[in-house]
């Protein structure tokens, strides 16, 4: 009986195999595999190959990216964006192997090479955008003026939570659950307000307007309490604010108007979402807890005073 290893070194060392194993290897040598309908399916394995390779490197990279997130806690900026590079990488370089093992198509693309010095200007130009986005992809990677899941606001316009950064774009959900897609080179032209950078506290401004006969001691110490009292409002005093015994949150007036006296406080919130929900339940319930305590939010009241003989010098309008 045959064991195992003996069985195999007996397959190869059979006539048969060496005759097949020499056929094939004359078919390669002399590249019958490039003439129709060999080309067509060498075309096919290497597009196929090259898209399990892109999946797999994909697959790759997620599981990555979320252990690393899970457990190590990582930004996963730079491995989305090295995701993105890869991948491009494997279809560019798929492409020129189906392209270079093409005697035709080599001696096409030689001399299309030696002879295209004003197509490659023209093609310099036209690609300047592609080329500026993946460089400033590359500067977001390297500088980290934002990372994935920061919430952003561009040129006070456009807000979002970045959710991917590719070779040629970052993409943003907006509050509406719709995608911002904004070219590399523009955001990183662009003034950004980043609401993680560092620390991901953040302070709202609280405003409210009341009438100047107001008892503005009792109006700054309803503000206090509804704000203080909100679930998501957090102390953010210093440790001296707290031994002097300041209040968690600061009201102070800041603008006298002609008709009315703005209070301003000072809401701290562990992040932005937070902040962001906290701001509008404190507008409303603001406005209703104002009412039960009998304090007047004023707004503007013109009068038109009218001459009763019907003359043409009709007084002018007053505003209250």
């Amino acid at each position: 009986m045959l064991t195992p290893l003996l069985y195999i070194a007996d397959f190869f060392s059979d006539t048969t195999y060496r005759a097949w194993l020499k056929e094939v290897n004359r078919f390669i040598v002399k590249k019958h595999f490039l003439e129709m309908p060999w080309l067509l399916l060498y075309i096919f394995i290497i597009w196929i190959t090259t898209v399990l390779l892109a999946r797999l490197f994909d697959k790759l990279f997620n599981q990555i990216i979320n252990s690393s997130v899970k457990k190590l806690q990582n930004d996963p900026t730079n491995y989305v964006f090295l995701k993105h590079f890869g991948r491009a990488m494997i279809y560019i370089f798929g492409f020129s192997i189906a392209v270079w093992s093409i005697p035709e198509l080599r001696a096409i693309s030689k001399s299309l090479l030696a002879g295209a010095g004003i197509l490659a200007v023209v093609v310099g130009f036209a690609s300047q955008a592609a080329l500026a986005n993946i460089v400033s992809g590359l500067f977001i990677v390297i500088f980290r003026p934002f990372s994935v899941k920061d919430h952003l606001t561009i040129d006070d316009t456009t807000f979002g939570v970045v959710e991917d950064i590719t070779l040629r774009h970052t993409v943003l959900r907006n509050q509406e659950n719709r995608r911002i897609v904004v070219p590399n080179s523009i955001i990183n032209s662009k003034v950004i307000l980043n609401s993680n950078l560092n620390d991901l506290k953040i302070c709202k401004f609280i405003e409210i307007n009341v009438a100047y006969d107001t008892d503005l001691d009792k109006a700054i110490a309803v503000m206090q309490e509804e704000v203080f009292n909100h679930p998501y409002c957090i102390d953010n005093r210093k440790q001296e604010d707290k031994q002097a015994g300041k209040h968690p949150v600061m009201v102070k007036v800041v603008r006298l108007d002609d008709y009315f006296i703005r209070l301003r406080a000072w809401a701290w919130a562990a992040d932005n979402s937070h902040a962001y929900e906290m701001t509008l339940d404190l507008n409303k319930r603001l406005v209703e807890r104002f009412r039960e305590e009998g304090i007047h939010i004023p707004f503007p009241i013109q009068t038109l005073l009218i001459n009763p003989s019907g003359a043409s010098n009709n007084a002018p309008a007053q505003n209250l």
